[in-house]
């Protein structure tokens, strides 16, 4: 190595120790995510959740998590600095994600070529299951829009193309636990859901099958989510359908259940994980639909065990990520068989 290439080196290094020794650190504590550690900092986890994996990453464990009792750089969220590592060209702005969450760097090319369609279950003037919660009515339909929101940046972050079916242009992405009702969600275009139940799917079938066909001969999947409600005693894991007769769409399923299922054993392993993966073609979405596809239900909103999964936001973008993972490995894997 040339004395000039390891001057370089020396500076570099240098320079990188001195800007951490400025930076505020934190000591990260059990049910800690970096989003909630952020937040907690007073922080924005959207704008600056790279720039804190940039920081720490060789401090974090495997899929950007991180380890009770281990120090951690909360970054630098001054202006002069943040405009140093924005990539003007890694950028995009998408407004129906809110104003806080609409900021979208790329961080990676992986989905490059792929499209989806995420249908976020009922919406307008069907809230879907309700529930009770400390005085408060909670719906389906928010929960599953919000995760469906968080979704669909996820999967534009690594290079797909997103179009959200259901869709509700002043909602965005929300951190709160309640999340307020309304009913002026649409189907993609722009049409106005219909109160009748077969109506309503057949909108959003159609608009999903209109947008296949113009799409013929690229790697298309479609991702429905849906909050169950069954008796409150019942607790259940993350379970996925597909259809019967499709290949690829039930390895589009298997791939996201394979990702949870490792998630559990790497980070909860004496809970067990119970979801399942099957055909039910019999269901509207699955059976009348072209894509290949996976129906997805978070859990059971009337169950308090099962709540903390839907209500906690940063558990609502951990069941986003996943799921956005599981798509990536069924998008590598099916390069496979082509």
């Amino acid at each position: 190595m040339s004395k000039t290439l390891f001057l370089f080196f020396l500076l570099a290094s240098c320079f990188f120790a001195t800007a951490q020794d400025s930076l505020q650190t934190v000591i990260a504590e059990r049910g800690d995510g970096i989003y909630s550690l952020l937040r907690k900092n007073g922080v924005n986890p959207t704008k600056f959740y790279n720039a804190f994996i940039d920081v720490n990453k060789n401090s974090l464990l495997e899929e950007e998590f991180l380890k009770i009792g281990q120090s951690y750089f909360i970054p630098d969220t001054t202006e002069s600095n943040k405009a140093a590592k924005v990539n003007l060209e890694a950028v995009r702005k998408y407004p129906i994600f809110g104003k806080e969450f609409a900021q979208v760097d790329s961080l990676s090319n992986k989905l490059s070529g792929t499209i989806y369609y995420l249908v976020s279950g009922h919406g307008g003037p069907d809230p879907g299951a309700v529930e009770n919660y400390n005085g408060e009515l909670i719906a389906e339909d928010e929960y599953a829009y919000d995760i469906t929101l968080r979704l669909a940046r996820e999967l534009i972050s690594h290079g797909a193309e997103v179009f959200l079916i259901i869709k509700d242009e002043n909602d965005g992405i929300r951190d709160d636990r309640v999340l307020e009702l309304d009913t002026d969600e649409v189907t993609y275009p722009n049409k106005e859901i219909p109160l009748n139940q077969l109506a309503r799917l057949k909108q959003r079938v159609e608009a999903v099958n209109e947008l296949y066909k113009k799409n013929l001969g690229k790697y298309q999947r479609l991702i429905v989510t849906h909050v169950d409600s069954r008796s409150k005693g019942t607790n259940i894991d993350v379970f996925f359908y597909h259809h019967e007769k499709s290949k690829n769409g039930k390895r589009l399923a298997e791939s996201i259940h394979q990702t949870f299922l490792k998630k559990y054993i790497k980070f909860q392993p004496n809970r067990g994980y119970q979801g399942t993966f099957e055909d039910r073609s019999g269901l509207y979405m699955v059976k009348e639909t072209l894509p290949a596809m996976a129906y997805i239900e978070v859990g059971n909103i009337r169950n308090k065990k099962d709540q903390r999964r839907i209500l906690d936001p940063d558990n609502r973008q951990a069941l986003a990520k996943w799921i956005s993972e599981g798509a990536i490995l069924d998008y590598e894997s099916s390069k496979s068989f082509e």
